[in-house]
């Protein structure tokens, strides 16, 4: 297997870590030469990528059995779609992954978000994500969509907010979220590459959606620390951003993936998954 991640982040560098050790050649694309170093260090080919195509992208592109595309769109669509769509075209990955967001669902008033609903989506940001998946099957019969609700994992949780004193619970009634550990989208994705169905769009969550005030509570716990007070959410403040957050309720659903390919979730809630980034967490000493 020769794999090439496009965009080595969170989610892409623990796949290609994970591919790595199935003995795959992993290359990745990243924007910096600090990132290109630390990619080198856990034993990631980098590939400096500034959204122009280059001989070393062009040449892993030609090569790669394996895609894995993780790059947000911008207001000019996806980079690497940009760059690639010809080379991928003509040399035919075996499997071609796009990790895109649950947020291309909108709101469902708290129902569930299932993968054959149209897309609504209500960001730009969204809406450039339901535009890009459109793309890259467009482009390539071997592309897979995995739609991402919110990520955390070891370094990346609820207990950083805490610890960091950033940590809030505001008090919206009948709000609730899904979200996944990043170990699950790995193994979901691993799934994926074992039991290819080019053109299938699968959602990728834990099972239990939630208020995010639960995790927030749960991490408090697992550190002995006193929870912050519920904040009702007219009274939040919250930025622009986060009042889109705000504005969008549903509960994705995750099986689809667990019939057709089996896959399973470690962390079936934020209890497992939080108890998981604690261990990470006294591993690293902090």
């Amino acid at each position: 297997m020769d794999v090439l991640i496009l965009g080595c982040g969170y989610v892409g560098t623990a796949f290609g870590l994970a591919m790595a050790q199935k003995g795959a050649i992993v290359k990745g694309s990243c924007r910096s030469t600090l990132r290109a170093r630390a990619l080198t260090a856990q034993g990631i080919e980098p590939i400096l990528f500034d959204g122009t195509l280059n001989a070393a992208l062009e040449r892993a592109a030609q090569a790669a059995t394996h895609v894995l595309a993780s790059i947000p769109p911008g207001p000019n669509g996806d980079p690497a779609i940009t760059a690639l769509a010809r080379t991928l075209e003509q040399y035919h990955p075996s499997w071609i992954a796009y990790l895109s967001t649950t947020g291309v669902y909108g709101d469902r008033q708290g129902g569930w978000a299932c993968e054959d609903d149209t897309p609504t989506p209500l960001s730009i940001e969204a809406q450039r994500r339901a535009e890009t998946e459109t793309t890259w099957q467009s482009i390539t019969p071997q592309a897979h969509i995995f739609r991402l609700p919110g990520i955390y994992g070891p370094g990346r949780s609820a207990l950083e907010q805490v610890l960091a004193g950033t940590a809030r619970r505001i008090d919206k009634p009948g709000q609730v979220f899904s979200r996944v550990h990043q170990c699950d989208i790995v193994s979901a994705l691993m799934a994926s590459c074992a039991q290819p169905n080019p053109g299938r769009i699968y959602n990728v969550c834990d099972d239990h959606p939630c208020t995010s005030g639960e995790v927030v509570v749960e991490a408090c716990r697992l550190l002995g620390r006193t929870p912050p007070p519920l904040i009702p959410f007219e009274e939040a403040e919250l930025s622009e951003m986060g009042r889109r957050f705000y504005s969008e309720c549903k509960r994705v659903s995750n099986l689809r993936i667990k019939q057709e390919l089996g896959w399973i979730p470690a962390f079936p809630t934020y209890v497992e998954g939080l108890a998981d980034c604690l261990a990470h967490l006294d591993r690293n000493g902090h």
